[in-house]
């Protein structure tokens, strides 16, 4: 990933494909610090370039200067937005994924400690494919979502390991407008280089046929239908 360099020509249409619905003609709708910036006119993703996709070790390096801790309180007051609506809609004993755990997996205890079954996966921290074979009646994804360089394919194997009825939860600050996105902090990150808008999930639960809700500013629910 190149940061902080000028920009090279960028062709003559200044378009992508969505790496969500693969849609072609994606706009550039902004570029700086090296990187440029595309919004899809069908499911409104923005996302960056794939020359701007930081390697497996610029992500850890980034990763690793996060600090949360499983038993702090103010990062779990920070994981309750997405702990709170979804535990209430689910059965007890429920048997879920943390896909996305990170080092300090506090979202998989909090549920735990309600009384729910945990698996966890991280490509770095707890990078165990086998819980890509079983179905759960829960995944969350907390935080997750602005790093994956292949939303379609990562997305669909979540919606896949769930159980007729179940819940994916996610958490990810929403892109409004493209003016607002020009001066937005959370696109800073290096690691982020997907933005999902309200309108990307409505598309993502029409493409999977789900039921979805969106209790907080942040968080979504979207679930599978029983048939």
């Amino acid at each position: 990933m190149k940061t902080g360099t000028s920009l090279p020509p960028d062709g003559l249409t200044a378009t992508r494909t969505c790496p969500l619905c693969e849609t072609p003609g994606a706009v550039r709708i902004h570029a700086d610090g090296g990187r440029r910036y595309y919004r899809c006119g069908t499911c409104r993703l923005v996302f960056v370039g794939e020359e701007s996709l930081p390697t497996p070790e610029e992500a850890r390096g980034q990763y690793d200067l996060h600090t949360n801790h499983p038993d702090d309180p103010g990062y779990r007051r920070f994981l309750s937005r997405l702990f709170e609506p979804l535990n209430a809609a689910l059965s007890p004993g429920s048997r879920g994924l943390d896909f996305g755990c990170g080092p300090g997996p506090a979202l998989g205890r909090m549920f735990e400690e309600a009384g729910h079954r945990v698996r966890e996966y991280d490509p770095i921290y707890a990078p165990d494919e086998t819980v890509f074979e079983e179905q759960y009646d829960f995944i969350t994804a907390s935080e997750v979502l602005e790093h994956l360089h292949r939303p379609r394919e990562e997305l669909d194997q979540l919606w896949d390991r769930l159980r007729p009825g179940g819940w994916l939860g996610v958490m990810t600050k929403r892109v409004r407008d493209d003016a607002a996105f020009r001066t937005w902090h959370y696109r800073l990150d290096p690691t982020h280089v997907v933005f999902f808008g309200i309108e990307t999930f409505g598309w993502l639960a029409a493409r999977w046929g789900a039921e979805w809700t969106a209790p907080a500013a942040d968080v979504v629910l979207m679930r599978r239908r029983d048939c």
